[in-house]
């Protein structure tokens, strides 16, 4: 009966985990800390999840990257994907697409850029999803961490999440709005030298 308990959470953990939107990390989260799933089994199915989604992305990734050197319009797009991953990029590292400044990519937007912008620099499928993967691992546990914070606090779970989640759309909206009102604000790499 516990075994098959168990099964039933880590399952609907999983499940939440596989929402291609935001929503499903602190749903699954907090499924995980009410049913009493450990920590490390979480982060795991959580890891899995990105694996998973590594392998169903990437064919339509390369899809499109062949039909986009054959279609003049797609191929513009890609070009200036291209040219917008490195600008973006740089603010984060000064030569371009690194490591350092993919994972960053994927750990503000999501995987699937991230993955993509590792494409457009030039790496290939392991390489590139480790970027992309490590990001979003970062960004799982900035957001686990919050929703378990914010649930101690709140003894409604949903009260907790509805919190994260709209923290997670209305934080990086912000940044967006206040980032150029803000022009003498040097990037931090910028104000160490």
């Amino acid at each position: 009966m516990m075994l098959a308990q168990s099964q039933t959470t880590i399952l609907s953990v999983f499940k939440l985990f596989l929402l291609p939107v935001g929503g499903g990390i602190p749903a699954g989260v907090l499924l995980a800390h009410q049913k009493g799933l450990a920590w490390p089994v979480t982060t795991a199915l959580y890891l899995v999840s990105d694996l998973i989604l590594a392998l169903v992305f990437e064919p339509i990734l390369r899809l499109l990257a062949a039909v986009a050197r054959k279609v003049p319009f797609l191929a513009r797009l890609a070009a200036a994907s291209k040219a917008l991953s490195e600008r973006s990029t740089r603010h984060f590292s000064g030569t371009g697409a690194g490591p350092v400044a993919l994972i960053m990519i994927a750990f503000g937007v999501d995987p699937m850029t991230g993955r993509t912008s590792a494409l457009a620099a030039g790496y290939g499928f392991c390489a590139g999803w480790a970027v992309a993967i490590a990001g979003d691992m970062l960004y799982f546990a900035v957001i686990a961490l919050t929703t378990l914070r914010l649930s101690a606090y709140f003894h409604n779970p949903d009260t907790a999440m509805l919190i994260v989640l709209a923290g997670m759309f209305l934080i990086p909206m912000g940044v967006r709005y206040f980032r150029p009102r803000f022009p003498g604000v040097a990037p931090v790499e910028e104000q160490a030298n």
